[in-house]
């Protein structure tokens, strides 16, 4: 039986802070049974790992899923390369789009969509440092105007 819905497991809160987000895809991920019971438990890390395209095809680097406790044998490397599944269109517009200067693929998040384990990927830009203190001003503008709305109601 199939699960129904979504489920986020994993986000990359990081990301948003060190990036421009351009665009978003998403993309299946080739794993084996015990990753898979890994990722359900929510015993993954994406926060470090980025995507790349090889031969054509897109794979996932630095993704850490720990190995499951009743594995045994079937465990495999934690850190190891992982390939995305996405149309060869897809990766064709992402392939030009990190060829231009400064721009890479982030993992944004990783969830269950119908009993599938899902990647949200994204074409993202590198921040300066002027704009991530930007972004931080920005974020404590907006806590102070929703803590004097709070305050007022």
């Amino acid at each position: 039986m199939k699960k129904i819905g979504t489920k986020v497991v994993a986000t990359n809160r990081k990301a948003r802070y060190e990036y421009f987000i351009e665009d978003t895809f998403e993309a299946g991920l080739v794993l084996t049974g015990t990753e898979v019971k890994s990722v359900r438990q929510g015993k993954l890390n994406i926060k470090d790992s980025y995507a790349i395209i090889e031969n054509g095809e897109a794979y996932i680097n630095n993704m850490h899923i720990s190995p499951y406790e009743q594995g045994n044998i079937y465990n495999v490397d934690p850190l190891r390369k992982r390939k995305l599944l996405l149309h060869k269109r897809e990766i064709r517009k992402l392939l030009s789009s990190i060829m231009q200067d400064g721009y890479t693929l982030v993992p944004l998040s990783v969830y269950l969509k119908d009993g599938l384990v899902k990647l949200e990927l994204a074409i993202a830009k590198g921040k300066k440092l002027y704009d991530k203190r930007e972004s931080i001003a920005k974020k404590d503008a907006e806590r102070r105007i929703q803590k004097q709305v709070k305050e007022r109601y």
